[in-house]
């Protein structure tokens, strides 16, 4: 079953010092591979004197996609840790990237492990949050004579139109937040007289009301 997740609301970022090295962390909502690594890719031209860039992130509302990258620190110590901070914290579509400047003294594998986990753990504590729900995509098919009432009053609605599809009949695309999907056909029902089809598709996310 879809289970409800956080992701940050915009960019957030923040600073730790332990035993000299500085530990800069920023952690950024994104909803696809390409943009947790572009924004990997901004965060090294911004620090591009640091020693290390590491960054985790995870994508989708199932967290179908995990990546790690410790960046030259000893394996397991640094990507691995904040990983595991994005989904301890039921974090998805979120990408963290924590840049180092070494101060000299080295923390060992358990003081990088602690160091890297505790710099995005209290830069989520700082992230304005959205919790995003599982909702169900419905399809709703209807003749032209109820499909313009029909839209308004969907416009109006908790439901998100996706889509307007306009052929011999016109087609919805809505998402329904799973608690009301049971719902949803009987509410189509009584706007159109019975004269909708509805259909119920694959699982998304919106943000909790």
């Amino acid at each position: 079953m879809a289970e409800p997740y956080l992701t940050p609301e915009n960019v957030t970022e923040h600073e730790i010092e332990i035993k000299r090295s500085r530990f800069l962390c920023a952690v950024a909502p994104v909803s696809s591979e390409a943009a947790a690594r572009a924004f990997v890719a901004e965060c090294r031209g911004i620090y591009a004197d640091a020693g290390h860039h590491c960054s985790a992130y995870v994508i989708g509302g199932d967290r179908r996609l995990q990546k790690a990258d410790d960046d030259g620190e000893p394996g397991g110590t640094a990507g691995t840790p904040m990983l595991e901070t994005l989904l301890r914290r039921g974090f998805g579509d979120t990408v963290a990237v924590v840049t180092r400047y070494f101060g000299g003294v080295k923390l060992g594998a358990g003081g990088l492990v602690r160091a890297y986990g505790s710099a995005v753990g209290k830069t989520l504590d700082l992230a304005p949050l959205v919790e995003m729900v599982p909702a169900r995509l419905m399809t709703v098919t209807v003749d032209h004579v109820q499909a313009g009432r029909l839209e308004n009053d969907l416009r109006v609605s908790p439901y998100e139109v996706r889509e307007v599809a306009y052929g011999d009949e016109v087609g919805f695309r809505v998402a329904v937040r799973e608690p009301e999907s049971a719902a949803f056909p009987g509410w189509v029902a009584t706007l159109t007289a019975g004269r909708a089809t509805v259909g119920a598709g694959e699982t998304v996310y919106l943000r909790k009301v």
